[in-house]
């Protein structure tokens, strides 16, 4: 069994705690202990299988009601023959497939999380067998086993280090920590192992120097398997629009069936013949349910991820789309979201002057003076020059090859040969190099300026070098702190001559000061208008990053995220003794920055938010934010420097890894829920329409004016495009002006139910009945006379029923696309799929009057051209009642602040 604090303890204590020594294990004992432990890698939770996803679509509540519709038709064809119920059963059979077809192909993402955990991990790795260096498949390290890494390796399981030349590591996979820790072999006084700087986690690298180390965890055991589990674990919480579409279903399914089932028994109790009961009682049921909605609100969200991945954000699951335009709460990294992920050198403590490096190439004369400095910088490093495809790229610690991106264009004469060096160690936090110039022998050295400036006597000035007294140490020192405090990590340059022969030991002394260099991991240009628009937009703003706290607050400053003198910064260790109440009571802050945390505490963080009812997102990079994507309402992971980790875990990517993109992605969110609602009130309205002629029908005894198929042939057919255009339409650019819209409100309202079945869609049902009425008594039908359901005059006069809805839903679209703003405000032609639903709509209504094998399997005959005179005048009432209702509505608007203004 691992010891649990084997960072704590010496090294012969950790061979002894393992069972193994310096020359490794045998095989036999690997043998042995694999079987044991088991192989190095992670354990895969079995999921639902494919096909179960895919029938659970068709058991959907519009779903399951389609079934018992079906059902009811095809008993009701064989209860009586040739009345076209069988044709209602195949259509609606044909649109439960289509519909779960379709949704099914959108939400298939298989989870390929623990996949994208195991290829971050080595295949090989070289390990020390009875003494023997052999490369053995990483799935084979067992515990005890010792294993050799260059710069460069990925770790492949938590060790405990032994031996370390140099080394350095990158945890920011892990950890988030942005800078690259040096690490040593000598026992760790941390309790916490992921602070340890004896310990190699699995998942991250050496970026310099060498290393031996023995493995302690294998697998699930490690601590990047821990946050597999968590992962695992962690259910992908329900999206608000999720929730809103299974209340909307609910609703819609209790009334259909409630309607469906009090007009079957009323006409039962009326004498309506039975089969005549059950056409009426499965037409309320077509009319009622809104076929076409989930079909066009999935293309609906399909066209807003399209729109999205042009302004740089890929969206996995459609139904994020929507969730995004409700978020309350951002918590964002640092390291690679708010900030770029690379170093870059901001400023210089040249001789007694802080200097910006962007003025340097300004300043030759400058530059000139402080020569060694640049040098120092150019040539002391431990970073590899490749060759790529005839390009050279540099490979080491991402802060030495800044230094080296800044130094090189600095200087003009050839590149120095080495000759000999003093490795960067952890002890002396300062690494030196010998290397042979024009003028001899000399020695560059950087490090902490803590290690560095008590080695120096003297300083190089614009005027030359001057004895380092305590007031020039001072000044150091003082431009130290300064420069710590805006986050920056720094360093100190000095460099002496070195004559031949002198020994290792005496070379770091009584060297020459040249100056210090900042450097920083620069935030994204975008990112403090970014959060501007949050805060303007009502969304709060919370980083929660692994990194050091002072370079959390600095980068907060930087980008505007903090504005107060005091705000509430809490570290990991504070978050580890805080209670729940605690936690609550800071999450209430306006400013917050959360420092060192680790993963499970992000993810506790995230859990606490939702449990406050907040609506959450969560943007990160690294494998120790995989478990709070995936909790989150929306996970969002960044594309470029992102791990597969948290792409697979998340909702959405940002393709160009910049905070600015969630806002983006944030408008085009809430552009699409005032969509839906858009064409959620176009279908509603037809629904009335195509309700009323099944209750005329039941309660007035007239000939059925229009029968399930041809209601069918609107839901699916005629209003299926210029809905889908409703749902497209382009954020108009005062989403971000107003704060996240109430959690409990509904896209069924009150207002949009008033709107759509006590308003335009009267005013359409009364249109269609007019038409079927008009071509009835036109054709000398009287009150009470019974038609056959093969009769012309009655094939024409549902027709005209059907058309009449058709005209009016043409018209209502460019009702729908604003419930305040008139319709003559907007631009007619604007959205193509608009004018392109409206170019089908006409089509339809050619085919359905004059195509006859439209005719045959519609039940449909071509009506009287006198007809579409007289449906004008009931398209231009519904335009002109619109207006004056949106009217009204304005006015009440607008008096509205005025009485505010009064209210005591």
């Amino acid at each position: 069994m691992m010891p649990t604090r084997i960072h704590q303890l010496s090294i012969a204590e950790a061979f002894a705690s393992l069972g193994s020594g310096p020359d490794g294990l045998s095989q036999g004992e690997a043998r042995t202990r694999l079987l044991r432990y088991g192989p190095n890698r992670f354990g895969k939770r079995a999921g639902r299988p494919a096909l179960l996803r895919l029938l659970g679509e068709f058991v959907q509540f519009f779903s399951l009601i389609l079934w018992v519709a079906a059902a009811l038709a095809f008993v009701g064809e064989w209860y009586q023959p040739g009345q076209g119920m069988a044709r209602i059963g195949y259509a609606l059979i044909v649109v439960i497939v289509v519909s779960g077809a379709f949704s099914f192909w959108q939400e298939h993402r298989v989870e390929r999380t623990l996949a994208a955990l195991q290829r971050l991990l080595p295949s090989t790795a070289r390990v020390l067998r009875a003494g023997a260096v052999v490369e053995i498949q990483v799935e084979q390290l067992v515990i005890g086993d010792v294993v050799l890494l260059e710069q460069g390796d990925n770790n492949p399981a938590d060790c405990r280090l032994l031996e370390g030349l140099a080394a350095r590591v990158n945890n920011a996979t892990v950890t988030g920590e942005s800078m690259p820790c040096s690490v040593d072999a000598a026992p760790s006084r941390e309790i916490d192992v992921l602070r340890s700087r004896n310990v190699l986690l699995a998942g991250t690298s050496l970026v310099s120097g060498r290393a031996k180390a023995m493995v302690f965890a294998t697998g699930s055991e490690t601590e990047f398997g821990k946050i597999a589990r968590l992962t695992q674990s962690g259910s992908r919480t329900v999206s608000p629009l999720r929730r809103q579409l299974a209340h909307l279903s609910r609703l819609i399914a209790v009334l259909s069936i409630l309607i469906g089932c009090v007009f079957f028994a009323a006409g039962s109790v009326i004498g309506i013949p039975f089969w005549q009961d059950f056409i009426l009682s499965i037409g309320i049921i077509v009319a009622m349910v809104p076929e076409g909605l989930l079909p066009t609100l999935t293309l609906a969200l399909a066209l807003a991820a399209q729109r999205m991945a042009k302004r740089n954000v890929l969206v996995r699951h459609l139904t994020s789309v929507e969730t995004l335009g409700s978020v309350t709460v951002i918590c964002t990294d640092k390291t690679g979201t708010l900030t770029e992920n690379r170093m870059r050198v901001r400023e210089l403590l040249l001789g007694d002057s802080r200097v910006p490096l962007a003025t340097l190439r300004d300043g030759p004369e400058l530059v000139a003076a402080h020569r060694a400095l640049f040098a120092g910088a150019a040539w002391c490093h431990d970073v590899r020059e490749v060759d790529q495809q005839g390009a050279t790229r540099l490979i080491g610690d991402p802060m030495e090859i800044a230094l080296i991106e800044m130094a090189r264009p600095m200087l003009t004469a050839a590149p120095v040969r080495r000759i000999d060096e003093v490795p960067f160690d952890a002890e002396r936090m300062r690494q030196s190099v010998v290397c042979e110039t024009a003028e001899g022998g000399v020695l560059y050295c950087k490090g902490a300026p803590e290690s560095l400036l008590p080695l120096c006597t003297h300083a190089s000035t614009c005027g030359g070098v001057e004895p380092l007294g305590a007031a020039a140490r001072d000044r150091i020192v003082r431009a130290q702190e300064a420069m710590a405090e805006q986050g920056l990590r720094v360093l100190a340059f000095a460099s002496r001559a070195v004559p031949r022969g002198m020994p290792a030991s005496a070379l770091e002394c009584d060297m020459i000061f040249h100056g210090l260099v900042g450097l920083e991991d620069p935030p994204h240009p975008e990112a403090a208008g970014a959060l501007r628009q949050c805060r303007a937009a009502g969304i709060k703003v919370i980083m929660i990053t692994g990194d050091h706290p002072r370079t959390a607050l600095a980068v907060g400053r930087d980008i505007g995220l903090v504005r107060s003198s005091e705000p509430r910064l809490v570290t990991g260790e504070q978050l580890r003794v805080l209670s729940r109440a605690g936690l609550d009571q800071i999450l209430d802050a306006n400013e917050i920055i959360f420092a060192r945390v680790t993963a499970d505490q992000k993810l506790a963080i995230v859990q606490a938010l939702i449990a406050r009812g907040q609506i959450v997102a969560v943007t990160g990079d690294g494998v120790n934010d995989a478990p709070a994507l995936k909790a989150a309402h929306i996970g969002i992971a960044m594309g470029l420097a992102g791990t597969d980790v948290a792409k697979e875990a998340a909702d959405m990517v940002l393709l160009d890894d910049n905070f600015a993109s969630i806002v983006n992605a944030v408008e085009e969110g809430r552009a699409v829920f005032r969509n839906i609602r858009k064409f959620l009130t176009y279908v509603l309205v037809h629904n009335v329409a195509e309700l009323v002629p099944f209750l005329a029908f039941a309660l007035f005894m007239i000939p059925l004016p229009l029968t399930p198929i041809q209601a069918l042939c609107i839901d699916m057919g005629t209003d299926s495009l210029t809905a889908l255009g409703l749902g497209a339409e382009a954020p108009d650019g005062h989403d971000m002006q107003h704060p996240p819209r109430p959690q409990n409100e509904r896209l069924l309202n009150m207002d949009v139910a008033l709107r759509s079945y006590l308003f335009l869609g009267i005013i359409e049902a009364v249109a269609a009945m007019a038409a079927f009425f008009f071509v009835l008594l036109s054709g000398g039908w009287q009150f009470g006379e019974t038609l056959p359901s093969d009769d012309l005059l009655y094939l024409r006069a549902t027709t005209a029923c059907l058309s009449a809805i058709i005209v009016m839903q043409i018209v209502c679209v460019y009702l729908c696309r604003s419930s305040v703003n008139s319709v003559f405000s907007t631009r007619l032609l604007d959205n193509r799929l608009i004018v392109a639903g409206i170019g089908l709509a006409v089509v339809s209504l050619l085919l359905l009057n004059y195509a006859p094998l439209v005719n045959l399997l519609i039940g449909t005959a071509a009506v009287p051209s006198t007809l579409w005179l007289f449906l004008l005048p009931f398209a231009v009432a519904m335009v002109a009642l619109e207006e004056l209702r949106k009217w009204i509505v304005c006015q009440a608007s607008r008096r509205k602040p005025r009485a505010a203004e009064v209210t005591p």
